[in-house]
């Protein structure tokens, strides 16, 4: 076999576990599809120069966190709306996108390969805690991931980094301390299985789209919040929420159509909203934290292509 059938092969077999280490990274799919795409033609392009003194891929995943760290160097942290302030109290708040401002987006399951691969990282891509390794810098993220998720040695990394194994401790060190300082959603609570969480979710649905607010109170938790990118204004508590929650099946077309689906390891929802001719088109992907066995937590992605790439269909 040559060199770039070998390639090839691990390649393929390897692309969803790259996205998942890029888009950590990264905080965005669109963006770890692009460094993917990348790191494949910096491969194949240095391939025949490839000494075999690693596995391909230990190479692979050099070039991926390599040609992040560069992304990285351009532009700042992508955040979610609770990362820019406080809530708002009035469920009649005008809601304005900021383009702005660099946004955190969410990563579908679908595109994680395996559903026993994604078993295993669901915990590794969870919403909370890639807005967490947001406030790393980028190396310290970098550092953190291929220990804490890759299980790399300290050489291994230092390797990759182009920096002493002393200064690999170093920056694992100071992001466990960062990281301990943050708020991460439920981190202490073990997760509930994927069996609940869709039939949590299911109950949502079915009072979401039959404006059935008694029944919403029933399944989210007294500080549930609601974030949707690119808005900076959100909401907490259920004084707030429901409230807002009621203008939006006063919309015209009624409630959204929801279709449960999965994105960054949690439950989530591909939203369809009826355009001029009536159609239902896909509109957004929510995404949902679950905490005490209710949801604590919905974040709405307005971006169509998510719904497609959560495997759902663009249209009913």
């Amino acid at each position: 076999m040559s060199s770039e059938e070998r390639l090839r092969d691990e390649f393929g077999s390897l692309r969803p576990a790259l996205v998942a280490h890029c888009y950590r990274m990264t905080g965005s799919y669109q963006d770890a599809e692009d460094v993917v795409q990348e790191t494949y033609l910096k491969a194949a392009k240095g391939v025949d120069a490839f000494e075999g003194r690693s596995s391909l891929k230990t190479w692979l995943y050099r070039i991926a966190t390599n040609t992040c760290l560069t992304e990285l160097n351009h532009r700042g942290r992508r955040v979610l709306p609770a990362g820019l302030g406080a809530p708002s109290g009035d469920p009649g708040a005008r809601v304005f996108a900021d383009d702005s401002v660099a946004w955190l987006g969410p990563l579908p399951d679908a595109v994680l390969g395996d559903p026993g691969e994604v078993v295993v990282r669901r915990e590794s891509v969870r919403l909370a805690l890639v807005a967490a390794l947001q406030h790393l810098p980028a190396r310290q993220r970098a550092a953190f991931l291929l220990r804490e998720v890759l299980s790399w040695s300290a050489a291994e990394i230092a390797d990759v980094l182009g920096i002493s194994v002393p200064a690999v401790k170093s920056l694992l060190q100071r992001a466990r301390v960062r990281l301990d300082e943050l708020d991460l959603d439920g981190r202490p609570e073990p997760p509930p299985g994927p069996g609940d969480e869709r039939a949590l979710l299911d109950r949502y649905i079915a009072a979401f789209e039959a404006e059935d607010t008694a029944a919403l109170r029933a399944v989210i938790q007294d500080d549930f919040s609601i974030e949707a990118v690119p808005h900076p204004v959100w909401f907490r508590g259920v004084a707030v929420c429901l409230p807002f929650l009621e203008r939006a099946f006063s919309a015209p077309g009624g409630a959204a159509r929801l279709l449960p689906t999965r994105a960054n390891g949690q439950p989530a929802a591909g939203s369809y909203r009826p355009d001029a001719a009536g159609v239902r088109r896909a509109d957004g992907l929510w995404v949902f934290t679950v905490t005490g066995g209710r949801f604590s937590r919905a974040v709405k992605f307005h971006d169509p292509r998510l719904v497609t790439a959560a495997g759902l269909p663009e249209r009913l």
